[in-house]
């Protein structure tokens, strides 16, 4: 079903199905296995010990492959309507970029690093991914805000807009309540102490995950579009292929070169004719 999308909005849709069912898959695993309480614990905290620590990494690493995999057509997706749109600086998009797989490669260290394992590097990954991606959500609704009406309607926008502001909510109270946790465990129990520091920071963590989540599923009516947006270029690509394997000679960039060549050529005779 996801490859008949069209443009590659499947990219997206797969980044939302497979982080989606990385978080459930782990979490059930985890409070069917006895390892945490079913009440709201840490994510980090249903990928800590086996067999879900294995589902865990190895899904949330190909998650991360995935999101940067999104964040980079998305770049290439703003440049090409910049090009006749001018809406945003290159360079902003570019720092948005960065900023987006500064926070892929957080997960990347969330999911190898356990909690119980390396906590300090646990935290700075969880830290960065986390950090990184509210920044990242909140450009990229500033974009698209910017191009309206052109490339985005004021719907799509304000959803987005709604997701950010309601993930760096999340955000600052996720990180206040959890340096107020004086231990650092998995098998929280009601009552005990910290107990609730630990519930109302789990709340806000799964709250902004399923933020990026849910961003991310907002992609997918823009990546359709890209089919349209690149077909001149894949035009030139088809016949500079062409040219290479009739002639044989040429390289294709050279072949690139020649496809121009004759479009110019063919151009100026068409406008001799007509003069004539």
């Amino acid at each position: 079903m996801l490859c008949c999308m069209p443009g590659v909005a499947f990219v997206p849709a797969l980044l939302v199905s497979w982080s989606s069912a990385a978080f459930i898959i782990s979490y059930m695993i985890a409070v069917l296995a006895g390892h945490v309480e079913p009440l709201v614990p840490y994510i980090s905290d249903t990928g800590t010990k086996p067999p879900e620590s294995g589902v865990f990494g190895f899904m949330i690493n190909i998650s991360a492959l995935l999101a940067a995999i999104t964040m980079y057509i998305r770049y290439l997706l703003i440049e090409k309507q910049n090009e006749s749109s001018h809406f945003v600086r290159s360079s902003c998009n570019m720092f948005t970029l960065c900023i987006g797989l500064m926070g892929c490669t957080g997960m990347g260290i969330v999911a190898t690093f356990q909690e119980l394992a390396v906590p300090s590097v646990h935290d700075i990954g969880a830290l960065v991914a986390f950090g990184s991606g509210v920044v990242y959500i909140t450009l990229q609704s500033l974009i698209s805000y910017k191009s309206c009406p052109r490339w985005n309607t004021y719907f799509v926008c304000h959803i987005r807009m709604a997701i950010s502001v309601i993930s760096c909510i999340a955000f600052i109270p996720m990180i206040v309540f959890a340096s107020k946790v004086s231990m650092t465990k998995i098998d929280w129990t009601p009552g005990e102490k910290d107990y609730t520091y630990h519930f109302m920071s789990a709340v806000c963590e799964w709250t902004v995950a399923f933020g990026f989540i849910f961003f991310f599923l907002t992609f997918i009516r823009d990546f359709q579009a890209l089919e349209g947006l690149f077909e001149d270029c894949r035009g030139v690509w088809v016949d500079s292929q062409w040219f290479t394997k009739t002639i044989g000679i040429l390289s294709l960039e050279e072949a690139g070169r020649a496809v121009l060549l004759q479009e110019t050529v063919k151009s100026s005779m068409c406008m001799y004719f007509k003069k004539g």
